[in-house]
């Protein structure tokens, strides 16, 4: 769908593109009455003045915009939100291209800016993360025709281009290490259940479980934040069956189960191992150091952009697969206890 124009409102309104102009700036030219209904017209239409170009059609707006919808008020802490940042400018720097970045508390929030933005010529097209099972986001993006590429699995469109690491991969390795390592109850503790990541690494744990021949994982699902990691370790260890190691599904979550273990006497990692899912500094500063499954965000989100960049000069966009994150063992797990 083109970007909406006075042309259009003129049609609609059976007048001329002159008498839209007047009508829409406040002019004088038009009666109040036909000023009135070509107002109304432009806003059953969704119709906003363009920022970047009102004059210049089809100029280019030099910039793609990202909305962030985190959970909780995870943004603060997080340093992948940083880690992925930080690749996107490492993209849009070279041809001096700018990030429009929006705070948003809910998906159907994200929608409505992404249609102001393209409607208003703010940005050429948009970065979109944390991909929902049913996301009301992407038939918004298919039907606005904006250039978007997805940060996450390729199953969220057919239209729209996705960069994706092997997230089941990844949790297979995890498991797989565990195993080995003697370990017989496995527990998860992971992010939002209606992320489409979340989906790809509960089931990858389900199965690499059953493959193993271990009793399937108990899996607990949270907000990413350090309170619900603790909350959810905290119930694991009280359990009658309490698991012999947890994977976490990222460093906040990890760092904050290891207090909580702590708080309750648990050695780790004589009594618990812990794997975090995503490394950082904090994964390497407390003690002991965390066994991480750790990946590229930088390269990952600039691999992203660059393809967005692509797509909004003219070119087609390719869903591609970046190295999936791998075990880096440190002091955080060992041999399960007999």
């Amino acid at each position: 769908m083109k970007r909406l124009t006075i042309a259009d409102i003129a049609e609609r309104a059976g007048v001329s593109k002159v008498a839209v102009s007047y009508a829409l700036n406040d002019r004088p030219g038009v009666s109040e009455e036909t000023r009135a209904a070509i107002k109304a017209i432009a806003d059953e239409l969704g119709w906003r003045p363009s920022n970047a170009a009102r004059n210049l059609k089809g100029a280019s707006a030099r910039a793609i915009g990202l909305v962030l919808c985190p959970p909780a008020a995870t943004l603060t802490h997080e340093p992948f939100f940083m880690e992925l940042i930080s690749g996107i400018e490492s993209v849009l720097a070279g041809p001096s291209y700018g990030l429009m970045l929006h705070m948003v508390a809910s998906a159907e929030e994200e929608a409505a800016i992404h249609r102001r933005w393209w409607a208003e010529r703010q940005v050429d097209g948009v970065l979109v993360l944390n991909v929902r099972l049913q996301d009301s986001r992407i038939p918004v993006l298919e039907k606005l025709g904006m250039p978007a590429v997805i940060l996450g699995p390729p199953s969220a469109s057919e239209l729209l281009p996705s960069v994706w690491s092997g997230d089941a991969e990844s949790a297979t390795e995890a498991v797989r290490y565990l195993a080995a390592l003697g370990h017989r109850t496995i527990a998860r503790v992971a992010g939002p259940p209606d992320f489409a990541h979340t989906a790809v690494r509960d089931e990858a744990t389900r199965e690499a479980c059953l493959r193993a021949g271990l009793p399937e994982p108990v899996i607990i699902h949270t907000d990413y934040s350090g309170d619900e990691g603790a909350r959810a370790t905290r119930h694991l260890l009280l359990r009658s069956d309490r698991p012999t190691a947890v994977v976490y599904d990222n460093d906040i979550l990890a760092v904050a189960g290891l207090g909580a273990a702590q708080e309750l006497t648990v050695n780790v990692p004589r009594d618990l191992s812990i794997i975090a899912w995503d490394d950082s500094v904090l994964t390497r500063v407390v003690r002991p150091a965390l066994t991480a499954l750790t990946r590229d965000i930088r390269a990952y989100s600039a691999r992203a952009t660059e393809i967005l960049l692509a797509l909004t000069a003219g070119g087609t966009g390719t869903s591609e697969s970046v190295e999936p994150a791998r075990l880096v063992p440190r002091a955080s797990t060992s041999p399960a206890a007999r």
